[in-house]
């Protein structure tokens, strides 16, 4: 063997099989007040506890009006304006309702059914408030792990910028639970505050590997209830996820 091959080997010779360990986020689930689900995606397989579980989306759903807004046929085309960037920006990164309501405005809730039938989403529907709009964890994640690939190529750097700039007041729950050496795209949603909903949805990915995420939660007892159940979930469905492991 060649010295460069040996060293282009190396790498592979050292990276760690992952799976995540739903055993424990489980456990852990059951054991918290309200109701949780949750879905873990990979490139070869899909895991999860209730994942089918429908719920209100929330803000979750901005990740979907994004997309919808980015592959629109007025915007696809052309370079985005500083009035676009002023409803993406806003609705992704700090989850403002009066942008997601411009978006859902302009794009119509055909045009996230659309990208459900794309995505291959089996039990996604729309409402009048986008809030209302019903999904779960396991299409959510289908979406996530090439939710860039879902974004026309002229704007999928925007996209996933977007995502990966999420407000520090707002990196809650998986943003406190990101392994080292992997980048975090994700999106969360909170209803009112209140605890009924606190869901996040995410994408970690390093290199060419990727691991989607998704964990639903209603009937908290309080908002900072929600995000706690957030952490702990997460913190225990990526345990053990470094930088050398390959998501199997």
């Amino acid at each position: 063997m060649t010295v460069t091959a040996a060293l282009l080997a190396a790498p592979a010779a050292h990276a760690q099989a992952w799976a995540p360990d739903v055993s424990s986020a489980r456990a852990y689930a059951k054991k918290r007040a309200g109701e949780v689900s949750f879905s873990v995606r990979t490139e070869r397989n899909l895991y999860g506890y209730r994942a089918t579980r429908s719920v209100r989306s929330a803000s979750v759903v901005k990740a979907m009006l994004m997309v919808a807004y980015l592959n629109h046929r007025r915007v696809r085309g052309r370079r985005l304006r500083d009035a676009d960037r002023a409803l993406l920006a806003p609705m992704i990164r700090w989850s403002n309702n009066v942008a997601a309501n411009r978006v859902y405005t302009f794009v119509g809730g055909s045009a996230l059914r659309g990208l459900a039938r794309r995505v291959r989403m089996r039990r996604f529907s729309t409402s009048p408030s986008w809030g209302g709009s019903a999904l779960n964890a396991a299409d959510q994640t289908r979406l996530f792990l090439k939710i860039d690939r879902y974004v026309v190529p002229r704007h999928r750097e925007t996209a996933m910028r977007l995502l990966n700039t999420i407000v520090p007041s707002q990196r809650w729950g998986v943003g406190r639970a990101r392994p080292a050496g992997w980048a975090l795209y994700f999106k969360g949603g909170w209803g009112s505050g209140s605890g009924a909903v606190d869901h996040q949805v995410a994408l970690l990915r390093r290199g060419d590997h990727r691991v989607a995420l998704a964990i639903m939660t209603t009937g908290n007892p309080s908002h900072a209830y929600g995000k706690e159940t957030l952490r702990g979930v997460a913190r225990r469905l990526l345990r053990g996820l470094r930088p050398d492991s390959v998501p199997r």
